[in-house]
């Protein structure tokens, strides 16, 4: 999975303190995964290689962290399907 943290402006930032969260399709967190700049790919842009759960049909993913000591995240959802 991967995550573009922008301004408002369209700008490219990275946050302090981010992690990547994963929420089962009820809303419910499955777990939380710190990141740290092993996990940044160039500024703003951050990845991380995630395995789902054999039973995670359908989840959430969340990047958060803090930029200008404001919150700032990207969220967005996965379906895995076998064809």
């Amino acid at each position: 999975m991967k995550c573009h943290f922008k301004t408002f402006n369209g700008g490219s930032v990275s946050p302090t303190d981010i992690k990547l969260t994963i929420y089962d399709k009820d809303k419910t967190q499955i777990e939380q995964i710190p990141l740290d700049d092993t996990n940044k790919e160039n500024i703003g842009v951050y990845f991380y290689d995630y395995s789902p759960a054999s039973e995670l049909n359908e989840f959430i993913f969340e990047f958060a962290g803090m930029y200008n000591n404001k919150p700032i995240l990207v969220r967005d959802s996965v379906q895995v399907k076998f064809n």
